[in-house]
């Protein structure tokens, strides 16, 4: 966990993410990308007019000045960080810095949203889980000093998830936490019985090769199923693959990391499949 990216737009949100990376990078000797996205658009920037021209100089300014100010925080003191201004607000340029500096983790501020917002906007932590090759930290709330006890990692047990639980294994050793796996059992079509579920269960661990206990937790939804049983064993962080679905398969499909990623009150770490 040697280089941390955060996203900053210069909300509470993201400085919250921006403590929680410094507090990572005080005990890993990491370095921090600050990322500002700015909401240029391509019109201005290709404009050969002088009016334009001198508005889109006078706003990459402004951001700088602001920039700098926002970074200029005691908890960063001893901390390399390099900030990164970008023209257009496009999260999938995120994947192209954190290959660019090798980058091991994404630490993004969020408030969530919900209703229709949701399903017609989406908040923008929701675009970075979605977009983003690197797994994504997600912090809601202040937290002066980062520690993980309890990482609770969720997901269906099918193949696919290998990887995933690969890289959750590695980030709570990392983190020096203990992980615990648990499988939501849902009413309805998705409905498995107790014997199946200890059947595929069973297959993915010796595929993964790991001898660890996984919960059966029964629950209406998978999204409520998650967020109960981190609830009940007080877990600090809970990791959850994503599928990084867009457009209408989003729309009707819907990811189950996304809305994790948006409804928990604790972090939550995503790593795409």
């Amino acid at each position: 966990m040697k280089k941390i990216i955060v996203p900053v737009d210069f909300s509470e949100q993201s400085e919250y993410a921006l403590k929680v990376a410094a507090s990572l990078a005080k005990k890993y000797n990491s370095e921090i990308f600050a990322v500002h996205m700015l909401e240029l658009s391509a019109a201005i920037i290709s404009t050969s007019e002088g009016i334009q021209q001198d508005q889109m100089l006078f706003l990459i300014k402004l951001s700088e000045k602001r920039f700098a100010e926002f970074l200029a925080k005691p908890y960063l003191k001893n901390i390399k960080v390099t900030p990164i201004i970008k023209h257009f607000k496009v999260f999938s340029e995120l994947n192209e810095i954190a290959k660019i500096h090798n980058a091991d983790l994404v630490v993004m501020g969020s408030h969530g949203s919900d209703g229709l917002k949701e399903i017609f906007i989406g908040s923008n932590a929701e675009k970075v889980v979605r977009n983003s090759e690197v797994p994504v930290l997600v912090i809601k709330d202040e937290i002066e000093d980062f520690k993980v006890e309890h990482f609770v990692f969720a997901c269906d047990f099918r193949e696919e998830n290998l990887p995933a639980l690969a890289k959750a294994q590695d980030f709570a050793k990392k983190l020096s936490a203990e992980i615990h796996l648990v499988y939501v059992n849902t009413p309805g079509d998705d409905f498995m019985s107790s014997s199946d579920i200890y059947k595929r269960v069973s297959q993915f661990l010796n595929k993964a090769k790991v001898g660890k206990e996984v919960e059966i937790y029964n629950d209406y939804t998978v999204e409520k199923g998650i967020l109960n049983y981190s609830k009940d064993i007080n877990a600090d962080i809970l990791g959850i693959p994503t599928r990084g679905r867009k457009g209408l398969t989003h729309f009707f499909m819907g990811s189950i990391g996304e809305d994790v990623a948006n409804h928990a009150k604790i972090p939550v770490v995503t790593f795409k499949l």
